[in-house]
């Protein structure tokens, strides 16, 4: 793994022609995926936790937990291309922590056969600060103010303003704007990058740097990971 190359491999096409108008009865059809994942995050967290003092004792991070928690990301990944974070796709996405090969939204992270002990300890809160300021400004940053108007476009995030200008887009249209894709695609490939560096799964500090376009730019370079089953 060079150093351009992230242990995150994020990947998205549009899957076109979309519906003009499916994108506003989404969040009606996830309520089952957002129910199933609330309990999988749960999960993530408990075993975060465990691995935490699994890798501050033996540097590593325990395989069956990796897979599992990648499972977990993945499967966030495609409810979120599929709902407000993305609009991507109109298929809807399995119930499944596996890789789905003919989806259109896939997600793959490297493991790491080791990882610091002393990093661990300082990367997940301190280190990460920075790159929290920037997601937060991605996905919607808390103004403390009850005042939507003077909280600014920046309440509901990049990612969620220019995912609203897709959708009605679409609605006029029926194209999404390949410009807006990109930068998405963008956002969405940095936010997670960052994800996983917090959540301990690498100790390779995410780059500042949007790239963007549906292939992750590394895609050359293939990611050893088996598949995790459904």
């Amino acid at each position: 793994m060079n150093e351009r190359t992230s242990p995150l491999r994020l990947d998205a096409r549009l899957d076109e022609p979309l519906s003009r108008w499916l994108w506003l009865v989404k969040w009606l059809l996830l309520i089952p995926h957002y129910i199933v994942l609330f309990f999988l995050w749960i999960a993530f967290a408990v075993l975060t936790v465990i691995c935490f003092f699994a890798i501050l004792i033996t540097g590593r991070y325990p395989r069956t937990f990796f897979d599992f928690n990648v499972g977990i990301l993945r499967w966030t990944w495609r409810v979120t291309a599929y709902g407000y974070g993305g609009l991507f796709t109109d298929r809807y996405p399995p119930f499944s922590l596996g890789e789905a090969e003919d989806y259109p939204a896939h997600l793959r992270v490297a493991y790491p056969e080791r990882l610091s002990r002393g990093l661990v300890l300082v990367k997940w809160w301190l280190l990460a600060i920075p790159h929290y300021l920037v997601v937060a400004l991605f996905s919607g940053a808390a103004t403390g103010s009850d005042d939507w108007y003077s909280a600014g476009w920046y309440a509901i995030g990049l990612i969620g303003l220019l995912v609203l200008f897709a959708a009605i887009a679409l609605l006029f249209t029926a194209r999404y704007p390949d410009g807006i894709f990109d930068f998405v695609m963008g956002m969405n490939r940095w936010s997670m990058r960052v994800a996983v560096y917090a959540l301990l799964m690498s100790d390779r500090y995410p780059p500042f740097r949007l790239e963007q376009g549906g292939a992750e730019p590394a895609a050359q370079d293939a990611v050893q990971e088996p598949s995790t089953p459904a």
